[in-house]
């Protein structure tokens, strides 16, 4: 019988050993968790951003082609009535 008692003893102190080294574990595994989800936080926010701004340059490109479009003419309109 004594022969098996340090066994157990031993196998009890592996399990506290693992016990302690998953709680420590998930401690940061659920610290890290928490920084990941703060960071997804802040790139939904750019990205946010960046759809708000990728709308504005297209609004903003499609002024531009019209004024393009439209320049000569409203050139061609003052000239016209300037020399009158």
């Amino acid at each position: 019988m004594s022969a098996v008692e340090p066994k157990v003893e031993g196998e009890k102190l592996v399990a506290r050993y693992i016990l302690e080294q998953t709680r420590h574990n998930s401690d940061d595994l659920a610290a890290i968790k928490a920084r990941l989800n703060a960071h997804d936080a802040r790139f939904d926010r750019i990205d946010s951003q960046l759809s708000t701004h990728d709308r504005r340059l297209d609004r903003l490109e499609a002024e531009l082609r019209s004024l393009r479009r439209d320049l000569p003419g409203i050139i061609a309109e003052t000239l016209r009535e300037e020399q009158k």
